[in-house]
């Protein structure tokens, strides 16, 4: 069993605006020894979170509008009265999704769903460049 680390990053808008990274991850497992294994991605910070969803306009803006009825920007968070960063809704999406989830590949190929496209969503109330750890296991 072989593991390889790496590392990729994507340019996030604000208040859980999502990017594609299928690519990007497809790409690792190419340049990889691997065949077969899995890949586990993980998004560090508080704030952000990897997914998978059917990459397309009308979901683009229908999670974010979910995420909005679930932690709400105009509601009170304890976290404001902590930290004062205004960003207590940011913790509590991140928290509901998610920072990390694993994708098997069989050669060299992620085992996808037709529909299913890799996404890093970043909750923050402001722009972020997102960093997302890729680690595959395999042989």
């Amino acid at each position: 069993m072989t593991v390889k680390t790496e590392k990729i990053s994507a340019r996030i808008g604000s208040d859980s605006e999502m990017a594609e990274i299928t690519k990007q991850v497809q790409k690792v497992v190419n340049e990889s020894n691997l065949t077969d294994g899995s890949v586990t991605l993980f998004v560090p910070g508080a704030t952000g979170s990897v997914t998978t969803v059917e990459y397309e306009p009308g979901l683009k803006e229908d999670i974010p509008h979910a995420l909005e009825r679930l932690a709400p920007a105009d509601i009170p968070y304890k976290h404001h009265q902590t930290w004062n960063d205004g960003n207590g809704r940011s913790h509590v999406r991140a928290t509901i999704m998610g920072p990390g989830m694993v994708v098997p590949f069989v050669n060299k190929e992620l085992q996808l769903g037709r529909w299913q496209n890799i996404v890093a969503i970043n909750h923050d109330t402001k722009e972020r460049n997102r960093e997302i750890i890729v680690q595959l296991i395999g042989e």
